[in-house]
């Protein structure tokens, strides 16, 4: 699939500030920025480096300010926005064409007669980008200008640079900058051309999203180096950003190298399809793959895990265990679910997954209800897709550890009513169910007591045991008590005053009638506890009245405590994440619950479809974390997100039997 944008796009600021590329390198590390060239985020750049996999994410390398000087005439290609109001934008005149092959951003830039093509992409399983400029069309030669303005800081703060003075050195083809003594080194080569060192801080970024997210909104980036070269027709310059030392300057063959990867996974994908998948379908497969990076272990040397979501957020136990099936099983990688499945049990403490792994390093925090439950449900996927009931076995006391745990009680109260078969958790102040937010003290959305997907869960893992029991030869009897007992009381989340389930059971306060997305979960698992006009009732309600073209509103509208809209610092923005706002991976659950009670794959199919067209927005060939609830559902959040990805191709592939 290539996706395409002309000059309507890539001309009007409004519109290609607001498109944005990723790529990214297997380990972590990524680059992005808008089709516009203009920085919007603190999150941009062309290198950003996981300096410890998958990691300490770094800014190295910002942007390039490239200028072209032809016949006679200089054109400027890049576009910037300054804390004084003032825009250069010029350079979007000269963009003719973006394109998007496979995960490579493509621009062509027209200079009179002259086209200038530019690609992007990263070395997978390196540190390294790779710009790539080629004189397509030209009846005269183009002297081209870059100069290189880089950083040094965590992805997540932002540089005002004082009189910070880098270390700048030169040696032929490369440029070594050193931010500081102990700082990781950033090279900058070129493959031909001339190499000036400077040192001149352009100080006054304006960075709107940031604004509009009510964070900084002002950056100091460093010019550290001018390239210079002259193309004549057909001619190319590669420049390769990197923290290796001596990275291989073959553009033509680096670029090979990532083709050669992405056509590997299309092969891979297209040999588990039984038939021809449309081709906004592929394309999640090749965004599915930017997610999955590598997590090494003493034991584990190419154990994997999950990136939760670009740009700002690392690997997390539910994000990843609810993306994992999607992301690996639909693709036709199974082995990679394998290695990830079995690192997570090495992290399995008192019977609870850890929630995310922090950026610096630290201890795992494991303040999660339903992390450790939807392993239960990645593991039976895997199952059913391959059949190794070697992992089984392996995993089997852990799952059985879990269990055990759940029944007399873990951290947060998490435990087992005895009375109802019913899963109980939550203390106050701490966030345990994927409505998580949380701003100092305050928990948005607290859901002490019996939430109903929690018990959905619940329910299916014990399930899930019963049937592992019986496959290796253990004892089953206990689970399969636990799950009668559960599926009896599940009744109790019926709320026939008004035809759907409660959101929680046995709160401070009582039974929570909020209508929220989370009934659905009850429907879309495997293992209904539900009545099928119950089922029928829950998929109806959410479809009427929470669905929209890109997921599932986090609240009803008719609720007081909606919000439609996301935006502002992050006390708005956390107190409207999930009192209104529409999540996009609510839509492959949704989309599983109507074809189970309707049994129409295309009818089903057709909630899915708006997604195609989101690939051209945002995040460009990928798909959002977050939409306002209000029309026109403007996407929020991270412009890619694993489980919105996984999520919407598992469903897909449900219809498409």
């Amino acid at each position: 699939m290539s996706i395409n944008f002309g000059r309507e796009t890539c001309c009007n600021l409004n519109i290609a500030e607001t498109r944005e590329w990723l790529v990214t390198n297997g380990i972590g590390g990524y680059a992005s920025g808008t089709v516009a060239g203009l920085l919007t985020r603190r999150y941009h750049g062309l290198l950003v480096a996981a300096l410890k996999p998958p990691l300490e994410r770094t800014l190295l390398l910002t942007k390039l300010d490239e200028t072209a000087f032809y016949d006679g005439r200089s054109y400027p290609l890049y576009a910037n926005r300054w804390t004084s109001g003032s825009v250069d934008a010029e350079g979007l005149n000269h963009i003719e064409r973006f394109q998007l092959e496979g995960t490579i951003p493509l621009w062509i830039f027209a200079c009179a007669d002259a086209l200038l093509e530019k690609r992007v992409w990263m070395q997978p399983g390196a540190n390294t980008t790779y710009i790539r400029y080629t004189l397509r069309r030209g009846t005269k030669p183009l002297l081209l200008t870059l100069k290189a303005l880089v950083n040094y800081r965590d992805y997540h703060g932002s540089t005002q640079a004082g009189d910070w003075r880098m270390t700048i050195n030169s040696v032929e083809n490369k440029v070594c900058v050193t931010a500081f003594a102990e700082a990781v080194p950033l090279y900058l080569l070129s493959s031909s051309g001339i190499i000036s060192p400077v040192h001149d801080w352009y100080r006054g970024f304006d960075l709107a999203v940031e604004r509009y997210r009510g964070l900084t909104d002002r950056e100091d980036h460093l010019h550290a180096a001018t390239f210079e070269v002259t193309l004549h027709e057909g001619e190319s310059l590669t420049l390769v950003a990197t923290t290796e030392r001596n990275p291989d300057l073959n553009g033509e063959a680096a670029l090979e190298v990532r083709r050669t990867y992405e056509q590997k996974l299309m092969e891979i994908w297209k040999n588990s399809r039984p038939k021809e998948t449309p081709d906004w379908v592929n394309h999640l497969v090749l965004a599915a793959d930017q997610f999955v990076v590598n997590r090494s272990l003493p034991k584990e040397p190419d154990g994997k895990t999950i990136i939760a979501g670009y740009h700002w957020f690392s690997d997390w136990g539910r994000d990843t265990m609810i993306s994992l099936p999607g992301l690996t099983l639909s693709t036709g990688r199974p082995e990679i679910a394998r290695s990830i499945l079995r690192i997570f049990a090495k992290y399995i403490d008192q019977g609870m997954l850890p929630n995310r792994f922090p950026d610096a390093g630290e201890v795992p925090e494991y303040n999660t209800v339903d992390a450790t439950l939807w392993y239960f449900e990645a593991i039976r996927l895997y199952y059913e897709a391959t059949g190794d009931e070697d992992l089984i076995r392996e995993l089997f006391p852990v799952l059985a550890e879990v269990i055990n745990y759940h029944c007399h009680g873990t951290r947060y109260n998490i435990h087992l009513d005895q009375a109802d078969g019913l899963l109980y958790a939550g203390v106050a102040g701490v966030q345990l169910t994927w409505m998580d937010a949380k701003v100092g003290d305050w928990v948005v959305t607290p859901r002490i007591g019996k939430p109903i997907e929690v018990n959905a869960l619940w329910y299916n893992a014990l399930r899930t045991m019963v049937k592992f029991a019986r496959q290796i030869g253990k004892p089953h009897q206990e689970y399969e008590a636990i799950a009668n007992l559960t599926e009896s009381h599940f009744e109790r989340f019926w709320n026939g005053a008004v035809g759907y389930c409660y959101d929680v059971l046995d709160t401070p306060h009582g039974d929570d009638p909020s209508l929220r997305p989370n009934q659905i979960f009850a429907v879309s698992l495997p293992e209904s506890p539900l009545m099928p006009e119950q089922e029928k009732a829950v998929v109806e309600v959410c479809q009427r009245v929470l669905l929209t073209s890109h997921g599932l509103r986090s609240l009803t509208p008719d609720d007081t405590q909606y919000q439609g809209h996301y935006g502002g610092d992050q006390l708005q923005r956390d107190g409207a994440y999930h009192q209104g706002t529409t999540w996009g991976w609510l839509l492959g659950p949704f989309a599983l619950a109507h074809l189970r009670v309707f049994q129409d794959p295309a009818k089903t199919r057709s909630f899915l479809q708006p997604m195609a067209n989101h690939l051209y927005a945002a995040g460009v060939g990928s798909l959002s974390e977050i939409f306002d609830g209000d029309a026109p559902m403007t996407p929020r959040g991270c412009i890619a997100q694993a489980w919105t990805v996984a999520e919407v191709l598992r469903a897909y592939l449900a219809t498409d039997h």
